[in-house]
């Protein structure tokens, strides 16, 4: 069984993420911390403008299902175990 939601810390490599919005999906392992501009069309609209948009954190993950790391956001990700 997987520990209680870690959400009052700063994501680190090492910690066990799942993402928000698949709840039932297997987690995976930070690899990686990067910075990255994302445009959320569904807030933003259609028209990009990168000059406009702040970069923010992203985990770069492995998940066991993937063929390799894939980068997230980490407002979509919850640590459900903590790296030491």
């Amino acid at each position: 069984m997987m520990s209680r939601l870690v959400s009052s810390r700063i994501m680190k490599v090492g910690d066990l993420v799942k993402h928000k919005d698949v709840p039932t999906g297997t987690p995976g392992v930070v690899v990686d911390m990067t910075q990255k501009k994302v445009w959320r069309t569904n807030v933003q609209g259609k028209k990009i403008d990168w000059d406009i948009v702040d970069p923010e954190p992203h985990a770069v993950v492995l998940f066991s299902h993937n063929d390799g790391i894939i980068n997230i956001p980490v407002v979509e990700l919850e640590v459900i175990s903590a790296s030491r």
